[in-house]
């Protein structure tokens, strides 16, 4: 007999419940009847194993000898049908709802079955639908997905794999005299938790950020060394500034493999989600202009004066908490060490980027030679000098730069070798370029402004009638304005076409030479070319 261990009165409990012992006793002690093998001590020891009496076993016994089934006997039962789902969607999950919905219809149409009381209806529910599933006809995908149950992948290696990934900033800070959400651009290894790499961009991020935070995770200095290096895979969720040409590219010479995740699962980069909450939950929260703090009735701001903080006073802070995560913060997954500590303490062989080739990391180049001048070398019509191009002028270079930055951009003679970075010889003044902006944002405006305008000129109005009758057009022309409209664009086609250098043709004088036709006679001058 084998019994579970007993509760805290001692008294013991039958392994079987009575619904999952029956099909498992019953078929045995069928086979000892038909042997002639089955007795009552066989039947009392069923019954004490599954929790009932010997009378109960002997009626089981009874009814498999007379219908050959040897589990109960099915009942009736209300079910939940793709109907109620449906219901379910419409009614955002209310059971409530669903069951006045049932009994409206049945007393509608006589011809439907009764509707079930509402405990069937919650006890059908419970029992034909998963909580996910009854979150997600309530509340919709995200819902359900809180109830699933996913897998952790076995421990690796320090660098065996990365994962990157963007965040929006839920800070608003000031840049250029807006207030504005920063974001950041970040790579974590997944075996020691270290963050190595970060790139803020004011805006939202795009492939050189990208860039710019793998040429910080590459590199082992500071401010995120001694960690770094190569990593044998990195992770990404179909963000296509990480899928890119520039990013494959550059990971793909150094033989590193950008995985693209399917859309929508961020469980399958966990490391990086799980630092995208604790930054917001221990970090972001306590910033000032935080869009998600606590608001008084009316979503009125607790203190909406508060200064924000500016964009450089943010990366400077966030910075500042990267190291605390990366030195002093203790994850419980580590047991008790941090995540630096965790890495320096990892046997496993590092590749290091060799420093000549970090200046070709990720940088994007046009194919074309140009050539050093007296002013520099030029590129997209603008002159890039350095103190290093002294005495180079006449050289062949090639021009590399990363992504949207051209304010610098470095420079390769034709083997391929790197010769230096050159800046702008001429940058503009934060003045000039906010003028500049605004004068491209009045442009805009004005030829937004101008192609409505033309829109509406374009469109046929006709008179409101209440019998029937042909349309008439609303703002009609009189004969006189029509005349002069029509005299007018005459006029201006006219001298639109016109060219002031033509020079009409005269006669062709008689001691001119003229071309002899097939049979040697000579040609006599056309009508035209005496008019002329």
């Amino acid at each position: 007999m084998s019994y579970s261990p007993g509760d805290a009165s001692g008294v013991s409990r039958p392994v079987f419940t009575r619904s999952a012992g029956r099909p498992a006793s019953v078929p045995r002690l069928l086979a000892l009847d038909a042997c002639g093998e089955l007795t009552t001590a066989h039947v009392r020891l069923a019954a004490e194993a599954l929790g009932c009496s010997e009378r109960t076993v002997w009626r089981w016994l009874a009814q498999a000898r007379a219908s050959g089934r040897t589990e109960p006997a099915a009942r009736g039962r209300f079910a939940v049908t793709p109907e109620i789902r449906r219901l379910l969607v419409l009614w955002g999950g209310n059971a409530s709802a669903v069951h006045r919905e049932l009994d409206q219809r049945a007393l509608a149409d006589p011809k439907l079955p009764a509707a079930p009381s509402l405990a069937t209806l919650h006890r059908a529910l419970r029992r034909d639908l998963t909580p996910g599933y009854r979150a997600g006809l309530a509340r919709g995908e995200s819902a359900r997905r809180a109830f699933d149950v996913f897998g952790k992948r076995p421990a690796e290696h320090r660098n065996a794999a990365w994962e990157g990934d963007h965040k929006c900033v839920p800070v608003r800070v000031w840049v250029e005299d807006e207030l504005a959400q920063p974001w950041v651009t970040w790579f974590i290894d997944c075996a020691t938790k270290v963050v190595q790499g970060v790139a803020i961009t004011p805006h939202a991020a795009s492939r050189d950020a990208v860039l710019a935070a793998l040429r910080t995770s590459l590199d082992r200095s500071e401010p995120f060394g001694p960690a770094g290096g190569l990593p044998g895979l990195v992770r990404v969720d179909r963000g296509k500034e990480f899928l890119c040409h520039t990013t494959t590219s550059a990971l793909g010479a150094f033989a590193v493999p950008v995985v693209d995740l399917p859309a929508y699962t961020p469980h399958l980069k966990g490391t990086i989600e799980a630092l995208n909450d604790a930054v917001e939950e221990m970090f972001f929260v306590s910033l000032p202009h935080y869009v998600h703090q606590q608001t008084l009735p009316g979503k009125r701001n607790v203190d909406p004066h508060a200064p924000a903080l500016t964009f450089e006073a943010f990366v400077e802070l966030l910075l500042k908490w990267v190291h605390w995560w990366n030195t002093e913060h203790k994850p419980k997954a580590l047991s008790g060490r941090t995540p630096m500590q965790a890495w320096l303490a990892d046997p496993t062989p590092l590749y290091d980027v060799p420093a000549g080739r970090m200046a070709h990391f990720g940088l994007e180049d046009d194919g074309r030679t140009r050539v050093i001048t007296t002013h520099g070398v030029q590129w997209r019509s603008r002159h890039y000098i350095a103190p290093w191009m002294v005495g180079e002028a006449g050289r062949k270079v090639t021009l590399r730069h990363l992504p949207h930055h051209d304010a610098t951009i470095e420079v390769f003679d034709v083997h391929g070798e790197h010769l230096g970075a050159a800046h702008l010889a001429e940058a503009a003044s934060p003045e000039q370029v906010r003028a500049l902006r605004n004068a491209r944002t009045a442009k805009a405006r004005q030829l937004r402004a101008d192609l409505k305008a033309a829109a509406r000129l374009r469109r046929d109005r006709f008179k409101a009638v209440t019998v029937a009758g042909p349309p008439q057009r609303l703002g009609a022309l009189t004969a006189a304005e029509a005349d002069a409209e029509l005299a007018g664009t005459a006029t201006l086609d006219l001298r639109r076409r016109a060219n002031p250098s033509y020079v009409p043709h005269r006669t062709v004088p008689e001691g001119w030479a003229r071309p002899l036709p097939p049979g040697g006679a000579p040609v006599p001058p056309t009508d035209h070319e005496e008019t002329r």
